[in-house]
């Protein structure tokens, strides 16, 4: 986006604080960050509250501004497909209105539509990117902030719609373009020249380009270095230059967060498992079926067949016939979304042969002792990629063979395999009525991995009553239906169903804000209770501050109370209480324990936050982090808990002060006024803020922080406070907003921040 747009951001920032959103305006400089650096559920509530607000506020920039930042993030990293497209092309046809058009950003919305596109089906969609990117281009200079993004998106298209040739020379001339006017292409349209030049087949080419671009700035610079490292590995593989290749590529543990890159890193891994360095194991088969898995959520379609025949041809080499021949048949069932077919099906047939002619490794026994060579064998040495086809011959027909077969075949990733298995074991002749609770609970959990819904409640009504209403329970739970979660698992407790249907009833009594209700059907059956469950039952028991139940839970845990009735308000100590931020991320606010569960915020925050000071709150008492070995790590650790909501808020408002640091003596004086008072007060500055001296322009060390007070305090006692504590002081504290609530000494105020450059 260009300058223009950044300075007017930081107006609309300025705006919207003055009108009192001041989360919205913390919000809004961070969005790209958000976008770019995978902070994504910042972003998925920021984002659409800032456009919200954009259109309640009639400003269509704005709103333009929130919309496209958020596409990116989901058909940047995220490479959302067919799900994002008609979000882009709304974006499109918005950014074409009369009161955007003039925006330098609004061109960015066809290279958005293009992204989309190219991550649903790339070739599929490549005469329609063409078509929408070529006019934008043409209406713009080199010089426009938009250009690279357009070109590098024209060179994309143009590649996928088998056009290489073309793609290169259209970079080259681009480059030339920006040249001669002394701009740098960016690092993507270098990598996309690359990209092209590989698929005319000229590698040492192509590693020239991304060699060449690798100095250039980057649209996102997050993700260039591994972008550029799956991308350099693809290269000098295809060049046979293996261990640089393998030096290159980045690990897995790096790629795993960036689906942009899942299939070109997995092309790589599939040129480079024959060397010593890159071991071809039942892990990264399964890390590719959940790829493949995601890619259907998203829309990836073309993605999603790349990676299915690659996983293919891996599962070959490691002698997986059966997953193999499961993925030859999925990658033949996505055919049907594609738009371009161009090599797919023969690409298919050759895994399908290749798949025929490999041999499975040889089974550790005869068929009939397998399950007990199962169970013998070690649990994190063992294949189970390999026990899946060695189970096999007898998964169906004997029900101990069924249950490891089928749960090891949904461990990596083929839920609905398994559930065929043992729905044609046990629901087809009938047995499932009398089947066991741990055969009808794992046929259940396929069922729900498998997402087959319809064939999970066909299921239920064949079950007792117990047994149908805890199995459409967990259905309800891990579809996040709370109402039907709580309805079914109760009918499942009143029906004899056990501890399982009082969880779930619990979980969902908490998500709909029922706390009394999880927490006594937790009490109902305390002495079967682990810890686990009891200290859910004293969260939600205090949330409802039901102080009895409380101490109950603390009693069977084994924590000491000092109190024996009425509400828990005790000294256990400090933690640290993670509450949510404005912007969407968290926030570490330093908290006084009073309760196995209540914490008091001993920490001022600022204006617009939906807590502050004072407020009691309640907190999730699992651990955030392990408490550290080291003894003397131990004395400075603060514990950090989850806050799980406000209970009882404290009233006290926030006051900003800021201004040039006095001496150490009178700011120990200065903080013991406030400590004296009881007002929470503390300096969100470090030893780098400085401030300007008003006559010789030095540097002087700065101060700025919050000071807050209980709701019988004034702001006018406040102000006389602040007035008479820092009278004495060679450099006067200004707090311009506490000023202009009172309408007192505005002017002098105004005239420190001024001077000082506050």
């Amino acid at each position: 986006m260009d300058v223009d747009i950044w300075a007017w951001v930081g107006e609309t920032q300025q705006q919207l604080s003055e009108a009192g959103n001041v989360g919205l305006a913390m919000a809004l400089g961070d969005l790209p960050a958000q976008a770019y650096e995978g902070r994504y559920p910042q972003l998925d509530v920021m984002a659409p509250a800032i456009a919200q607000q954009a259109e309640a506020l009639q400003q269509p920039w704005l709103e333009f501004y929130a919309r496209y930042w958020h596409l990116i993030g989901r058909v940047g990293d995220r490479a959302q497909g067919a799900v994002a497209v008609g979000d882009a092309e709304e974006l499109l046809a918005f950014a074409q209105r009369e009161d955007i058009r003039d925006c330098p950003a609004a061109p960015a919305a066809v290279e958005a539509l293009a992204i989309a596109m190219a991550a649903a089906d790339g070739p599929g969609y490549a005469d329609e990117r063409l078509a929408k990117l070529g006019p934008a281009i043409d209406a713009i200079t080199a010089g426009d902030p938009a250009y690279c993004g357009l070109v590098t998106q024209y060179v994309s298209a143009l590649t996928d719609a088998g056009r290489a040739d073309e793609a290169v020379a259209y970079a080259e001339s681009a480059v030339e373009q920006l040249r001669a006017i002394d701009k740098q292409a960016s690092w993507e349209l270098g990598a996309e020249s690359a990209r092209a030049l590989l698929a005319t087949g000229r590698a040492e080419g192509a590693l020239a380009a991304l060699q060449a671009a690798a100095d250039f700035p980057a649209d996102d610079p997050v993700a260039k270095e591994h972008r550029d490292g799956v991308r350099r590995a693809l290269i000098l593989a295809e060049l046979g230059r293996t261990a640089e290749a393998v030096d290159a590529l980045p690990d897995l543990d790096v790629v795993g967060e960036h689906p942009r890159v899942f299939v070109e890193w997995a092309k790589a891994i599939d040129k480079l498992v024959g060397s010593s360095q890159i071991t071809n194991t039942w892990q990264l088969g399964r890390v590719l079926r959940q790829w493949i898995d995601y890619f259907s959520m998203m829309g990836g379609y073309r993605a999603r067949i790349e990676l299915a025949l690659v996983a293919g041809e891996l599962a070959v080499a490691r002698q997986g016939v059966w997953q193999a021949k499961l993925l030859a048949d999925l990658a033949e069932s996505f055919l049907g979304e594609l738009r371009a077919g161009d090599g797919l099906t023969e690409r298919i047939a050759a895994l399908r042969a290749k798949t025929d002619a490999t041999t499975e490794p040889a089974a550790p026994g005869p068929v009939e002792e397998r399950v007990a060579y199962f169970d013998a064998a070690d649990g994190f040495n063992a294949d189970p990629e390999k026990w899946v086809g060695w189970l096999s011959p007898l998964s169906g027909t004997d029900l101990e063979t069924t249950r490891r077969h089928t749960t090891t075949l949904g461990f990596l990733g083929y839920p609905a395999t398994g559930a065929d298995i043992y729905w044609k074991l046990l629901v087809d002749p009938g047995e499932i009525a009398s089947a066991s609770a741990e055969d009808v609970s794992y046929l259940t959990t396929l069922l729900i991995e498998a997402r087959q819904d319809e064939r999970l409640e066909q299921m239920a009504g064949l079950l007792d009553h117990a047994g149908k209403h805890l199995a459409l329970a967990r259905l309800h739970s891990a579809r996040e239906r709370w109402a039907e979660t709580l309805a079914e698992g109760e009918h499942a407790i009143a029906a004899g169903a056990g501890l399982e249907a009082r969880r779930l009833v619990s979980g969902a009594a908490q998500q709909l804000d029922d706390n009394a209700k999880g927490a006594q059907v937790l009490l109902e059956v305390i002495d079967e209770l682990g810890d686990e469950d009891v200290w859910r039952m004293v969260v939600m028991a205090t949330s409802a501050e039901d102080w009895a139940l409380v101490r109950k839970g603390a009693a069977k845990i084994g924590m000491p109370l000092k109190s024996s009735e009425g509400p828990i308000e005790e000294e256990m100590g400090l933690i640290r209480v993670i509450l949510p931020a404005p912007d969407g991320g968290r926030r570490q606010v330093l908290s006084i324990r009073t309760g196995p569960a209540t914490a008091r915020l001993a920490l001022p925050q600022p204006r617009g936050m939906e807590y502050n000071a004072g407020d009691l709150v309640v907190f999730d008492p699992q651990l955030l982090e392990p408490i550290p070995e080291d003894p003397k790590e131990q004395e400075n650790f603060v514990p950090p808990f989850a806050a799980v909501r406000i209970l009882r808020p404290g009233g006290y408002t926030s006051y900003f002060f800021d201004g040039a640091a006095p001496g150490e003596s009178d700011w120990t004086e200065f903080t013991e006024v406030m400590a004296e008072r009881g007002w929470p007060m503390w300096v969100y500055s470090d030893e780098n803020y400085t401030v300007d001296h008003p006559t010789s322009g030095e540097k002087l060390p700065g101060v700025y922080g919050w000071v807050a007070v209980p709701p019988e305090v004034s702001a006018a006692e406040v102000d006389a406070l602040l007035d008479d504590a820092t009278e004495r002081w060679s450099h006067p504290l200004a707090w311009l907003d506490l000023a202009r609530e009172i309408d007192v000494e505005v002017e002098r105020h105004e005239r420190i921040v001024k001077e000082y450059g506050l």
